[in-house]
């Protein structure tokens, strides 16, 4: 499954340098992926009635060009790699005129609410990558 989220850079998210500073783009990476489990119907307390959380463990990000106030982007999210217990997504930020701004492969574990260990990943998260294939 692939997803995509429109947003407009704001003030407060500019850096000395006068661009968007690093640590924003993840958090542009988690709205996208915010995105992603919404448009799956998995929002958190869905997840939570299926006993699990969703845990970020790698984030893997390449900074390829600077955003700047006011530029329109877009987060786009999409399955890549699922495994027992884990999966990854890969992200990209594009500017307006469709250049690549970053670029992401975020793995994600899947853990027990109770006993905060690894779980195997849900059947209906496993189902969104199925999603991707067809």
């Amino acid at each position: 499954m692939k997803t995509s989220l429109n947003i407009i850079v704001r003030p407060t998210e500019i850096d000395v340098n006068g661009h968007v500073n690093n640590a924003k783009y993840l958090e542009y990476l988690e709205w996208g992926r915010e995105e992603w489990y919404e448009a799956g119907n998995l929002h958190y307390d869905v997840l939570k009635e299926l006993g699990v959380q969703t845990v970020t463990v790698n984030i893997n990000i390449n900074y390829r060009k600077e955003c700047r106030q006011g530029e329109r982007l877009t987060i786009t999210t999409e399955s890549h790699k699922l495994g027992s217990s884990s999966l990854v997504l890969l992200q990209q930020i594009h500017n307006a005129d469709g250049e690549l701004c970053a670029d992401a492969a975020v793995t994600i574990v899947t853990i027990d609410i109770h006993s905060r260990k690894s779980r195997p990943v849900p059947d209906e998260l496993r189902a969104l990558f199925q999603r991707a294939s067809t």
